[in-house]
């Protein structure tokens, strides 16, 4: 008997029935089939299971974090301290390179501890594995992934993470010393984490040890920032020493992804390269050309953070000026807000240049007259503690009465 059959959906004002199948035959028309209500079911599983893989796929998508490169050296942003399951972490190595990749970061390293091991009674202890499990899909993704390990003590000395390592096995040992030793072996560079850990004021507790090391440059570098937390009386300690400025995330839980403009975003630290590549990454840090971004707090040398402040603010000439007042638009083309207080006598006294905006500046000055410098302390960029960067913010002069 020869069929022929068309679907046919009810519309609102109806049974609600879900759609069904009609066919017609030499009988007439009769529905054949009819979503059951385990059908429907089904049906709405599918859709929530293609919604979580749409959501998943997000993962691909990279926000971009806006820094300016400086001349002669690429701006790279490097988290070099965060944990998987081979220690104490709770996401997979691979989970760590799709959240650096979503995060706009350019390179990590992967620092689970040597000597806290708290799972290894259902993952074997493996120190190699994270960094082989992570390398391939940071190659896909573009990503710089650095071997590297958490060196774990009690506090005081504390926790030391060891980044270029060629294998981390041969630093398992109990003594600090010798694990430093080995690391500069492998040519590895090495820096102090969270120095006020643990402590209730967040004041490292500074020891001979911790000065005999540096002298020794068997650490090279200390966390300022890790996470929300800074360790202010290390800061003067690591400009005594000359070690280089450090901070990360030290994340153990998954990151969520960052909001417009990266606000809250990680803590991280910028990597002024030669070049895109690890050995670039770990030239720059023995160099010293790093800077440190915690919340809106970005701090480094005067001599690295106000060419980046010079490269991401743009100032335009006056599109109008009267008798009394010049119009000036500034643009911060960075995702770092700007937070300026007046320092000399032109411009307001107080200034934001919010990440990614543009505001419109209003200039009390003659028709005639040229247009004064514009002295500031940027707030939240620091050179040392407490020591904002001092600019100039120079407006490019029209002619007078145009």
């Amino acid at each position: 008997m020869n069929r022929v059959c068309q679907s046919s959906r009810r519309t609102a004002g109806h049974d609600g029935a879900w759609p069904s199948l009609i066919c017609k035959s030499g009988t007439g028309l009769r529905p054949v089939f009819r979503l059951s209500q385990a059908g429907r079911l089904c049906h709405v599983a599918v859709l929530l299971l293609l919604a979580l893989t749409a959501q998943a796929a997000d993962m691909l998508v990279r926000q971009d974090i806006r820094l300016p490169d400086l001349a002669g050296y690429q701006t790279l942003k490097c988290d070099f301290h965060m944990h998987t399951v081979f220690s104490d972490g709770q996401v997979w190595p691979t989970w760590r390179v799709e959240e650096a990749w979503r995060d706009g970061l350019d390179a990590i390293a992967l620092t689970d501890h040597i000597e806290y091991q708290p799972k290894k009674a259902d993952l074997p202890t493996n120190h190699q594995r994270p960094f082989e499990l992570a390398k391939g899909l940071g190659a896909e993704r573009d990503l710089i992934i650095i071997r590297g390990a958490e060196i774990t003590k009690d506090v005081p000395p504390g926790h030391f993470n060891a980044l270029f390592l060629t294998n981390i096995v041969p630093l398992v040992s109990s003594n600090l010393v010798e694990q430093l030793e080995e690391a500069r072996k492998q040519d590895a560079f090495v820096f102090w984490n969270h120095p006020g850990w643990r402590v209730k004021t967040n004041e490292a507790t500074i020891l001979p040890l911790h000065n005999e090391l540096a002298a020794q440059q068997l650490i090279q570098g200390a966390e300022l920032y890790n996470g929300d937390d800074v360790y202010t009386n290390v800061w003067p300690w690591v400009m005594h020493h000359k070690l280089t400025w450090i901070a990360n995330s030290d994340t153990h839980t998954p990151i969520d992804p960052p909001l417009a403009n990266h606000a809250k975003h990680r803590t991280m630290t910028l990597v002024f390269a030669k070049e895109r590549t690890a050995n670039g990454i770990k030239e720059a840090l023995r160099a010293g050309r790093t800077a440190v971004w915690a919340g809106d707090i970005l701090a480094g040398s005067a001599e690295l953070l106000a060419p980046l402040f010079a490269a991401a603010v743009q100032i335009a000439p006056p599109h109008l000026r009267n008798t009394k007042n010049a119009f000036v638009k500034i643009t911060n083309t960075s995702d770092v807000p700007f937070v300026l207080t007046r320092s000399g006598k032109a411009g307001p006294e107080k200034l934001e240049l919010p990440a990614g905006k543009t505001v419109l500046l209003k200039i009390g000055v003659a028709a005639k007259q040229p247009l004064p410098a514009l002295d500031y302390t940027v707030d939240n960029l620091l050179t040392a503690l407490n020591s904002p960067l001092p600019v100039t913010l120079t407006v490019p002069d029209t002619k007078p009465g145009k």
